[in-house]
């Protein structure tokens, strides 16, 4: 790979990593392996450089490896089992005991879903990617995504009931609060 190329996928690197991490992490639901599938995506990602025709789309691809990658590792591990959490911050709102058991309740809940119905929430919720645009990045059609994120809202609300809010529960920054 050219200096130059090495410079563009460094600088790309640079400026999404975030987002494609947090992004990862809500369809993985653990920090150590959100940081393991962006890597891998992104070592996927350095390899077909030279093959990308639009730099622009360098994140889509790298969207659609985590993606991928993310259903694969489900469907090879049984990664279903309970997960310890993380340590709750010492400083509290009004309010934030709920909020935390609220976003709790949702990783729990998102953590029962099949590998490819949470990536669909994901994308759609977390991502806002369009249909059209979800369905790019799971390389199927759009009436997929469609039945997939019913079928995935409809599990979350029997599995959350009425704290399932997500608009609630999305910053402005695009990170679960």
């Amino acid at each position: 790979m050219a200096a130059r190329d090495r410079a563009a996928f460094a600088e790309f690197v640079a400026a999404r990593s975030g987002a494609l991490h947090r992004a990862a992490y809500l369809m993985v639901g653990d920090v150590g392996l959100a940081q393991d599938l962006v890597q891998e995506a992104l070592t996927k990602t350095y390899v077909a450089w030279p093959r990308l025709r639009d730099i622009g789309n360098a994140e889509a691809y790298t969207r659609k490896a985590i993606t991928t990658t993310a259903i694969t590792w489900f469907r090879k591990k049984s990664w279903y089992g309970e997960r310890p959490a993380e340590l709750v911050p010492d400083r509290t709102g009004v309010g934030h005991d709920d909020a935390v058991a609220v976003r709790a309740s949702l990783m729990q809940a998102l953590g029962q879903l099949p590998p490819r119905q949470r990536a669909v929430i994901v994308l759609r919720y977390y991502e806002d990617l369009t249909e059209a645009q979800a369905a790019a990045v799971l390389g199927c059609a759009v009436g997929t995504v469609k039945s997939q994120s019913s079928a995935a809202l409809a599990k979350l609300r029997d599995l959350m009931g009425d704290e399932l809010d997500l608009t609630d529960l999305i910053t402005e920054e695009g990170v679960l609060a």
